[in-house]
């Protein structure tokens, strides 16, 4: 599966490893994703998500299913 989040569409982002003698290679950031299972009470079911760190915290304040309804509108949930 990839390494996307499912709410905010978070992907790898590519850099640099920059040694002391300032040599560089490719590497890639990850975002921090947690598989996590959330409650959905209005379907009487539970659903699970790939969703970052950042996604659980939106999550937490705004409420799940107005955190859905918005990546739905944006197009980033899968």
């Amino acid at each position: 599966m990839a390494r996307v989040c499912q709410v905010t569409g978070k992907r790898p982002v590519s850099g640099n490893n920059v040694s002391h003698a300032n040599n560089k290679t490719k590497r890639k950031f990850y975002p921090n994703l947690q598989k996590k299972r959330f409650y959905l009470p209005e379907e009487d079911r539970w659903i699970t998500l790939k969703v970052s760190t950042q996604a659980l915290r939106t999550i937490n304040k705004n409420g799940l299913l107005n955190t859905l309804k918005k990546a739905a509108q944006k197009g980033t949930l899968s």
